[in-house]
């Protein structure tokens, strides 16, 4: 069912997890040939019909002539049905014409311009219109007009392809035919293909040089839609330089708008430098575009404002790796310049063609219109098939593909179908297929828009694994689209690290644990999946499994505790403890060994926004959090996880931890940095530019540490301890405010003594973004990870996102920038490290319906330098065969470790929890260690508990390319 071989008893599918080893799923096999009587169900076949690509809209400005106050003209590049532009009827009426601009920031090769209108009614309706484009606003091109059909249906557009940065709409009447002066619209896209390539028949193709064998390596081999046979220039005997030149004469003048080329199967010949030129008559010839291509495996394009042209030349200047003077091309094609849009082609295993009531053709959900869907079979037939279903994607081109938007059926009061557990996957030949996305769907009728690191691909699947509300076998799609990038890709260099799968998670994970016992991550949001604040005793939570792919949500009731923006601890026996939040008395711990949830005792001070963190006796100590409860005196307070008790400590006052917020008690006692340190204390670097010893024994004590240098207050900024023993701790970003206050670059390494003592505080420079609502990571190697933010402080937007992580190294006190994220990661976003030496990071949003692309309902994988070689294939990872004690390890003493091969270094990192850009959990202890022969090494664990806090951590062993094991889970006490 999923176009593959049989066998028995099992349909085996070979997918990559996220750790880039094979594994291999094993579905179980089913008879397509289902039902009774004549009626044999087999997967369809291939059908097509118009679907358009929809340019990504990321950071795309929008401009209008009016607006009215809450229909602001970004609602039109928000992804929401239920937000409009409304252009501004009070207290003044400005009346027709109106005009809407969108500014895409870079030009595109477009074709095309579509517009949803309000959906709520027909109110506003736009009539008569024009539809103009420009390069650089101020000259325009009318490219469309006509009068759109007073309806809430979807409005498509297209005319010849052109380069653009602006598209304007312009409203001249309303649909209504009223008289009415005031237009809305609901959402716009810009359109860019697919466009069809010209038909090759009547080609004639002539080149300045091809190899003399006979049948072999011909210029006509660029034009046999065969990718394994190619056109080279001579390369026996006399071998000619560059310039080459490969020019087709159409036969007649035809509409191009591009020219799109596939490299050879061997790398050498690719061209690099490339110039392409037209001409009516074959002899004088005029440049259209120039550039250079990528040396890699991907298909290239060059695209251009259509032209009408019988002859056509490419140029190759330049071999893209300078490997020596030939040209080579698998494929070449020019597009086609004319209206005409390509048909997607479609297959899935099942669909439902049959029912007089239920019309589930695979077509349906590329029709741009919510109300039609495909189903999968189920009408007429004894035994409808079951799960798994896919549904394919033929593009007819190679796209770089970015995303996938799911729209599940929108029927009101029937979900039936509804996808949850699924597989993304892309290829460019449709037989070898690579995992882009993975994870679990809520059960609702929102829009699903997934993103993913950008893939080269002519083929897209969805494989349904699960119906989200267990109501049947049947899976069901109102619309699916592919968002695609416009530019080609290029693999990034491993020196900036590599992005990996998706996960999507039925919920905005705000908050997250690393569980010790699977190495499974546990998140949660609040009573809802994407809002807060109802403090009605419920969380929404999910758990992931980075080995299967697998989320399985969980919904908790029975602590009648909404556990959004608590603190988070890990005791030392590996239990998760919650406390406070929106139901602000409330503590929770999580067990992993039964997957629930139970009530601990309730706090004496009610609190949300606290920051907690595990002593080195195993307690909790907890300050804070006047963003919940009353507001005001949250001093510190001690928990005892074994008599299950919480006790004040009045003489840990909270009043020395403030910042000097402009809102504030309410946020001036938030997300404390804190580190747990020897005899039970705790240090505290921030947010507040103040830094402060707390001791936790009898009454408690505070004692005054001085300032964290020059810095002021960095609320919502970062601190990680990234060497325990030495006590470092970096700190980074932040602001004064924590909202509406820019924000620092700054960077301290705050050095630790003896508790109680007075820390040295080194400026180290900037880091090379400010920002702020951020997380940072502590790697094996000692290095941090910084994620995500923004960099002026703003709640519920990604406006100012920072999409380039950055890697501290404490070698050399520098910065370096990581590759590019795809998603933002802001307000309400989680990091930390896996076992595997990969790290999760994933959430931002939690604001509701209103919210669109705001609330993430996913995380990615960074897979950082350390894993890769210099030609970005996977590093060799050194493995860890057995240790003695092989889990229990006691304070003070040492482990045998043996190895699989030679490894210079150990590093233990404690399992970790996170939320509102704190963990206080994490931490890493640099180890010494002695080698023994024979790849077999002895490892001294230090015997403070409080640099090796009791409890879970991973166990890393380090080769000397700097590339980490998989970790080793330890329990220390």
């Amino acid at each position: 069912m999923l176009g593959l071989s049989f066998v028995t008893p099992f349909v085996l599918l070979t997918y990559l997890a996220h750790q880039t080893t094979a594994s291999t799923l094993r579905l179980p096999s089913r008879d397509i040939r289902t039902g009774t009587g004549p009626e044999q169900y087999l997967p369809s076949n291939p059908v097509a019909g118009t679907a358009f690509i929809q340019l990504d809209r990321a950071g795309w400005t929008v401009t209008a002539n009016s607006f009215q106050p809450g229909c602001e003209p970004r609602n039109v590049l928000d992804g929401t049905r239920g937000t409009w532009w409304e252009s501004e009827f009070s207290p003044t009426m400005v009346p027709l014409p109106h005009n809407i601009v969108i500014d895409m920031k870079n030009s595109h090769i477009i074709n095309g311009f579509r517009m949803l209108p309000r959906q709520d009614g027909p109110s506003g309706n736009i009539g008569q219109h024009r539809i103009e484009t420009s390069l650089d606003g101020k000259s325009w091109t009318q490219v469309g007009s006509g009068t759109y059909a007073n309806n809430q249906a979807r409005k498509t557009t297209l005319f010849p392809s052109r380069r653009a940065q602006y598209v304007r709409l312009t409203a001249l009447s309303t649909a209504e035919g009223r008289g009415y002066q005031y237009v809305t619209v609901g959402e716009i896209h810009v359109i860019s293909g697919p466009k069809p390539t010209l038909p090759r028949e009547n080609w004639k193709v002539t080149v300045d040089s091809e190899n003399p064998l006979p049948n072999q390596h011909r210029a006509v081999e660029a034009t046999d839609v065969v990718s394994t046979t190619y056109w080279s220039t001579q390369f026996d005997g006399a071998t000619p330089g560059f310039p080459h030149t490969f020019t087709i004469n159409q036969g007649s003048a035809k509409a191009v708008s591009g020219l799109t080329y596939l490299g050879p199967p061997t790398s050498i010949g690719r061209i690099g430098q490339y110039t392409i030129q037209k001409s009516t008559d074959g002899t004088t010839w005029t440049p259209v575009v120039s550039g250079t291509w990528a040396d890699d495996a991907n298909p290239k394009s060059a695209g251009f404002d259509a032209i009408t042209v019988q002859y056509i030349r490419l140029t190759a200047l330049s071999e893209a790796g300078n490997r020596g003077p030939i040209a080579a091309a698998a494929e070449i094609n020019l597009v086609d310049g004319s209206r005409q849009a390509a048909a997607f082609t479609v297959t899935v295993d099942s669909e439902e063609t049959t029912s007089a009531t239920e019309d589930g053709h695979a077509i349906n959900a590329l029709d741009g219109n919510p109300a039609t869907f495909w189903i999968t079979k189920r009408n007429n037939i004894a035994v409808p098939p079951g799960y798994p279903h896919f549904f394919r994607i033929d593009m007819q081109a190679s796209y770089a593909v970015r995303g996938l938007s799911y729209v599940p059926r929108q029927t009101p009061g029937n979900k039936e179908g509804n996808i949850g557990q699924h597989v993304i996957e892309t290829s460019l030949d449709g037989n070898t297929w690579t995992p882009v996305a993975r994870g679990t769907w809520e059960d609702d009728t929102q829009t699903k828009v997934v993103n993913w690191r950008g893939v080269q691909a002519r083929y897209l699947r969805l494989t349904a694994l699960t119906e989200a509300g267990n109501r049947g076998p049947w899976a069901c799609a109102a619309e699916l689209q592919p968002i695609i990038q416009s530019s080609s890709l290029s693999p990034a260099p491993e020196s900036a690290g590599q992005w990996g799968e998706t996960i999507n998670f039925p919920l905005v994970p705000v908050a997250a644990a690393l569980i010790p016992s699977t190495s499974e991550v546990v998140v949660w949001s609040a009573w809802n999946a994407d809002f807060f604040g109802d403090g009605n005793g419920r969380t929404v939570t999910a758990t992931y499994n980075p080995s299967s792919g697998i989320v399985t949500q969980s919904i908790v009731t029975n602590t009648g505790h909404d556990m959004f923006c608590p603190g988070i601890s890990l005791t030392k026996s590996g239990l998760i403890v919650v406390s406070g939040g929106t139901n602000a008395e409330k503590t929770s711990i999580y067990h992993p060994d039964t997957r629930s949830w139970s009530s601990a005792a309730n706090m004496i001070l009610p609190r949300g926004y606290n920051s907690q963190v595990t002593l080195s006796n195993g307690g909790i100590f907890n300050i804070g959090g006047s963003w919940s409860g009353a507001r005001g005196g949250k001093n510190g307070e001690y928990y005892d996880p074994v008599a299950n008790t919480w006790s004040l400590r009045p003489g840990c006052p909270v009043a020395p931890i403030l910042t000097d917020d402009a809102e504030g008690i309410f946020r001036s006692d938030n997300h404390a940095w804190l580190f747990a340190r020897q005899n039970n204390s705790v240090f505290q670097a921030g947010p507040s530019k103040n830094m402060n010893w707390f001791t936790t024994d009898g009454q408690g004590t505070t004692t005054p540490a001085g300032t964290r240098g020059n810095d002021n207050h960095a609320m919502n900024g970062n601190a990680v301890m990234y060497d325990a023993v030495a006590g470092k701790i970096l700190t980074i970003g932040g602001s004064a405010n924590y909202v509406n206050s820019y924000t620092t670059p700054n960077a301290h390494i705050i050095t630790l003594g003896a508790p109680n003592t007075k820390p040295t505080v080194t400026a180290i420079g900037s880091a090379h973004y400010a920002r702020t609502l951020h997380n940072s990571v502590v790697l094996p190697d000692g290095k941090v990870l910084i994620l995500g933010g923004t960099n002026y402080a703003k709640l519920f937007t990604d406006d100012t996102a920072i999409l380039y992580p950055e890697i501290f190294d404490p070698a050399t006190n520098s910065f370096t920038v990581m590759a590019p994220m795809q998603i933002p990661r802001t307000y309400h976003s989680v990091a930390m490290l896996l076992a595997d030496g990969t790290v999760f990071t994933g959430g931002g949003g939690l604001c509701g319906l209103g919210c669109g692309p705001i609330n993430h309902y996913d995380a990615q994988i960074f897979r950082p330098p350390y894993l890769f070689n210099g030609d970005q294939t996977p590093a060799t990872r050194p493995k860890i065969l057995s240790m003695n004690p092989a889990k229990e390890i006691k304070l003070g003493s040492g482990i045998t470790v043996t190895m699989d091969g030679p490894v210079n270094r150990f590093s233990l990192v404690r399992f970790g929890s996170v939320t509102h850009s704190v963990n206080t959990d994490q931490r890493r202890v640099p180890l010494g260690s002695v080698t023994g022969g024979g790849n077999v090494y002895q490892v001294l664990v230090p015997k403070e508990p409080g640099v090796v806090v009791p409890g879970w951590w991973m166990l890393f062993a380090i080769n000397t390319q700097g590339t980490p094991s998989v970790a080793a889970t330890v329990h220390i006490q």
